[in-house]
């Protein structure tokens, strides 16, 4: 194709931004990117019905909070706007009319009780195909069945009325997909769609269409689920003349439920298994229902975006860790599969631990003052020093960003981990006190104590120093009483680097730790 790429990403504000939608858009961006093209974000809210307040909204937020921006939108502007189809309106009237005096297309008056009666009746015939078609509209109000000048005189009167596309009944439409190659599809299967209707909304498809030639689109990147809309689509392209000016269809595998559950991915399905399918928080505003979102969950953007890159396309090796930018660089639409594949949260959460890992101290300090603000301490009195220290103590134990605090376990539990450096222990762990916590080792806590009140140097390395000189000047191995210490300072059996925890939390506090252990567990010493 010898022409600029311009691709769209044109969701429908009746909801959330759904994990699939954000998908879509994805590989939207990174085509435009990758083709050095346009990437075009279109609000198709013709559904007015349907309309959700702070949809539309939501949408935006979620693409700017992922680093999707648009090169034409509502709010970013664009020589082919508006970019909300309800802005729209009078375009589309007149190409619905162009279809309807060239024959393509027909005035419809049937209420909504015989549209009704006309499928029951089918229905209870067994028909195939029981719609509005080539074979069923003989028999209802429309165009075909009323004297022009009757037909005039129901419109003229305000009748309402919708306006159909007549679909070629004996023809082969035929149309080539970029992911799943050439498809074929009978008009006899297919029914007479509305284009415009009673409320003088055009639908979906007309408004879809017209949008993309208008707009100048290159490329639909679409779900899998519009691909039986597009031998609607190709035929109003063919009856509008504008068959030269196609774009090229390419339709995205299903996102599946997780593991172990069949079906698209559903929103109720993954609330049930604890996983995320919105990128932001959202309320439901006619139900009140809340759903987890990535965001909430913890979440990097970087993180998220090569999971969902990976979701349905094959980089064609066994790379896993892409940047945006090298996924500008690599993505392309051959690498798309066709078989839907399954949504893997635990593989989402790895991606994001090791996005952590490597990620720089100082750009996961922001994240590490949310979650101390989060759980209730004043972050702000705590010095750049550290709170690198603290990002750095547990960088690499960290799979979700609230993990900074505490992480959950495979038992049930939760680990501390951030926690026990604003947290006096309230308990002990009792596997480490009933094996670790002996009569000798108390000794040497206290003593540690009482080395410790004197040193001057409070930084990790002189606390090391001080307790290996200790235990040197009583010939003790460093496991006779570092359990114990760690068990006193943090009330878990295993951590971080303790001297580290030590330095943090200051010379004041350690102090405190360690005598509040020595009489708290002084009856257990054995």
């Amino acid at each position: 194709m010898d022409r600029p790429v311009r691709v769209r990403f044109a969701p429908s504000p009746t909801g959330a931004l759904h994990i699939g939608g954000v998908r879509t858009a994805l590989y939207n961006y990174l085509f435009a990117r990758k083709e050095g093209g346009k990437f075009i974000l279109r609000i198709e809210d013709t559904d007015q019905n349907r309309y959700v307040a702070g949809a539309e909204e939501y949408i935006m937020e979620s693409l700017e909070w992922l680093g999707i921006t648009p090169d034409e939108s509502p709010v970013h502007g664009g020589e082919y706007g508006p970019y909300r189809q309800s802005e729209r309106k009078e375009m589309y009237r007149q190409y619905a009319e162009q279809l309807v005096e060239a024959g393509h297309a027909y005035y419809a008056f049937d209420t909504a009780a015989e549209l009704d009666a006309m499928r029951k009746e089918l229905e209870a015939a067994k028909s195939k195909n029981p719609t509005y078609n080539a074979i069923t509209r003989k028999k209802m109000k429309n165009s075909f069945t009323l004297s022009e000048e009757e037909v005039k005189q129901r419109i003229e009167s305000g009748e309402p009325y919708v306006i159909r596309i007549k679909m070629p009944h004996r023809e082969e439409i035929r149309f080539k997909d970029i992911i799943r190659g050439w498809v074929m599809v009978h008009g006899s299967t297919l029914d007479d769609k509305v284009l415009m209707k009673g409320d003088g909304m055009p639908t979906y498809h007309l408004a879809n269409v017209v949008d993309d030639y208008l707009m100048k689109i290159s490329h639909v990147i679409r779900g899998e689920e519009w691909l039986p809309s597009l031998p609607l689509h190709v035929t109003l392209y063919k009856f509008l003349g504008w068959e030269n000016e196609m774009p090229e269809f390419a339709h995205l595998p299903l996102l599946l439920n997780p593991p172990g559950k069949e079906g698209k991915l559903s929103k109720r399905q993954a609330d049930k298994l604890g996983v995320p399918v919105f990128p932001l928080p959202w309320q439901d505003p006619n139900t009140g229902e809340q759903y987890v979102s990535f965001k909430e969950e913890g979440f990097l953007t970087d993180a998220l975006l090569n999971f969902l890159a990976l979701l349905g396309w094959n980089p064609g090796n066994n790379q896993e860790i892409f940047d945006l930018n090298q996924l500008e660089m690599d993505f392309d639409l051959e690498g798309v599969n066709k078989a839907g594949i399954k949504f893997d949260y635990d593989k989402a959460r790895w991606f994001n631990e090791e996005y952590i890992k490597v990620k720089k101290v100082e750009d996961l300090v922001p994240y590490l003052m949310d979650v101390l603000r989060a759980n209730g301490i004043d972050a702000d009195v705590i010095d750049q020093k550290q709170r690198e220290q603290i990002v750095s103590l547990f960088q690499n134990r960290v799979t979700l960003i609230p993990d900074f605090w505490d992480k959950p376990e495979a038992n049930g539990k939760r680990l501390a981990q951030a926690q026990v450096l604003f947290n006096m222990p309230a308990e002990y762990d009792e596997k480490t006190v009933r094996k670790k916590w002996t009569g000798e080792a108390a000794d040497l806590v206290e003593a540690y104590k009482m080395d410790l009140s004197q040193l001057e140097n409070w930084v990790a390395d002189d606390i090391k120093t001080t307790l290996e000189a200790l235990l040197t000047s009583k010939g003790v191995g460093l496991g006779k009483v570092m359990p114990a210490v760690r068990v006193a300072i943090t009330g878990a059996g295993k951590g971080p680097d303790l001297m580290t925890v030590m330095e943090i939390i200051g010379k004041e506090e350690t102090i405190k730790r360690l005598e509040k252990a020595l009489m708290s567990l002084e009856q257990k010493v054995s």
